[in-house]
């Protein structure tokens, strides 16, 4: 057990007005990490004993925790959580009753980058994890203990960081736990690569990686070389689209038998210091992860495994933030992928940014009137109920981590889609506290506005996307990410020389996550896509299988199979 001491009357290292004694001084020993630490260092409290403290912690119905930043913490010496430490939902220490609590003691370790643009940032680098906070190896943590705490009475309450969490997966002689170290089977193979581009930017060896399913007949095909679907999700060292060997599932049943249109298809795995993933494009926060992406991962695919290395064999798909680096991939490197199926993207035009206009409202947690002002909702069901709004996240991930290291959406959005600020961090778009917008940094999201871009390059990406944009939403996106999706079908359908000729599907009453089809239905489809993609005279036969049977939907222009079809776009 961790060891625990009250210390009455003992004073705060920083004054708070209400109970200017109390606070909790958190440590870790030379037997849990010799060197010094930077991060922030956290503690959580609860009123139930299981599951720990930092398994508890969320943005409804979690429990209260605060952190502060803490730099050069050695072993031995003291980090003080007290009346300055930034918590949620209860803001201050002060803010939390009288009662008995399972308190536990967490910190979240930051490495220094010193990168390419002169600047010098600390963040919290994964190991495979995907950039799980409270659970991200080389983090420390206490074994929780249940205690009296009484804001109103003086004293310290000392915790002890007695535990440092371990990769999930062994780690290989002179590897890296970055981007994890998944053990291979015979069907689902990984790859991962030092990125030259990503290296130099963050002035470290940084990886990037992709587990990648092999057709049932891969081993047996000889020289036959196959289409690739490029499926973008967040960060997992799963097999794609949850294959299993032992075919324990349908997906696994039917890529293994005779119905599949043979494909090879491959999740990126792009965990990194801000998100579990890159949104693969470039940005100035993150790096080049576009750039180490297309020409440096896909080409190491190319290289190992039989793939069609042309662009008319490769789509893109993905639903959420993978629906949004699926359409960001074709719009941004449209000369590298031959269509794309866009599920429920993350935000594709930043007059809804979820429902934030950034490039027009005043605040992006509250509608502000005259006299009056009401919280915007940042999620909701399909009857339209509120699960929790705008404010209520964004604290959640700034009492997490500030200047965007909470590892949460928000920040994400921040960092890829904005500039870099004057500290090196992303530069806020809205005060984190107030939800009040600066306007000058939201006008320099444009360019990451897929909508925005779309329109002003036209001419250019024009002829290079016609009939290659596919996208599907919910009508009551539980993150309103319809909106937008709506904004972009506006955008397109207005094109002309040439016309978009774009795809929209919208689902009825149904929510963030929805598909018209199974997984098995969607390879029907890119089948089908592909083989009127290929070059004159290519000889589909080896890889498309009964996929030919599909036909195609006259209405909405897609390839679709027999059995089931989807509305047209509204």
């Amino acid at each position: 057990m961790a060891s625990l001491m009250l210390l009455v009357g003992a004073g705060t290292a920083a004054a708070d007005d209400a109970h200017p004694s109390l606070r909790f001084a958190v440590s870790f020993p030379s037997s849990v990490r010799q060197a010094a630490a930077d991060g922030r260092v956290y503690v959580v409290v609860s009123r139930k004993g299981t599951p720990e403290p930092r398994e508890q912690i969320d943005i409804t119905g979690g429990v209260p925790f605060w952190g502060r930043d803490v730099d050069g913490l050695r072993p031995g010496s003291t980090a003080y959580v007290d009346g300055q430490a930034y918590g949620y939902p209860l803001e201050r220490l002060r803010d939390l009753p009288s009662g008995r609590y399972t308190v536990q003691a967490f910190f979240n370790v930051y490495t220094t980058f010193h990168r390419a643009d002169g600047s010098t940032v600390k963040l919290h680098m994964p190991c495979g994890d995907g950039q799980d906070l409270f659970n991200s190896p080389g983090n420390l943590y206490g074994t929780p203990q249940t205690i009296d705490v009484a804001p109103r009475r003086s004293g310290t309450i000392r915790l002890n960081l007695d535990h440092v969490i371990t990769p999930a997966e062994p780690v290989p002689a002179g590897g890296t736990c970055q981007q994890g170290n998944p053990a291979d089977t015979p069907h689902v193979k990984h790859i991962k690569i030092l990125s030259p581009s990503l290296s130099k930017f963050w002035g470290q060896p940084m990886y990037v990686g992709a587990n990648v399913l092999l057709p049932a007949d891969y081993d047996a095909s000889g020289n036959t070389r196959y289409p690739v679907e490029y499926h973008f999700a967040h960060f997992t060292t799963n097999a794609p689209h949850g294959f299993r060997e032992d075919q324990g599932n349908a997906f696994s049943k039917w890529w293994m038998s005779g119905s599949a249109p043979r494909f090879i298809s491959v999740e990126v795995r792009e965990e990194n210091p801000f998100y579990d993933s890159s949104y693969v494009v470039n940005s100035a926060n993150l790096g080049p992860y576009g750039d180490a992406t297309t020409k440096e991962l896909i080409p190491a695919i190319d290289t190992r495994f039989r793939t069609i290395a042309a662009p008319w064999a490769r789509i893109t798909a993905g639903g959420s933030t993978g629906g949004w680096e699926a359409l960001a991939s074709q719009v941004f490197y449209p000369d590298v992928y031959g269509g794309t199926f866009a599920g429920y993207p993350d935000p594709v035009d930043f007059h809804r940014h979820q429902i934030v206009n950034v490039y027009g409202d005043a605040n992006a947690y509250d509608t502000i009137r005259d006299w009056d002002r009401t919280p915007r909702p940042d999620s909701r069901n399909v009857a339209g109920d509120t699960n929790y709004v705008m404010a209520q996240e964004n604290l959640w991930e700034l009492a997490r981590g500030d200047r965007d290291r909470s590892g949460g959406a928000w920040a994400i959005w921040e960092a890829v889609y904005g500039p870099q600020g004057a500290d090196g961090y992303p530069a806020l778009a809205w005060d984190k506290r107030t939800g009040a917008i600066d306007p000058a940094v939201a006008a320099r999201w444009k360019p990451m506005d897929l909508s925005a871009k779309l329109a002003a390059e036209w001419p250019t990406l024009g002829p290079k996307l016609q009939g290659k944009l596919y996208v599907y939403v919910g009508d009551t996106d539980t993150y309103f990410l319809n909106d937008a999706v709506q904004l972009l079908q506006q955008t397109l359908d207005a094109r002309t020389s040439p016309t978009a000729d774009a795809t929209f599907v919208y689902g009825r009453a149904k929510q963030h996550g929805w598909s018209p089809y199974t997984a098995q239905e969607w390879f029907t489809v890119y089948a089908d896509y592909i083989a009127r993609h290929a070059p004159s005279g290519t000889d589909v036969r080896a890889w498309r299988g009964p996929a030919a049977k599909a036909r195609l939907n006259a209405s909405g222009g897609v390839i679709m199979p027999p059995e089931k079809s989807v509305g047209l776009p509204r």
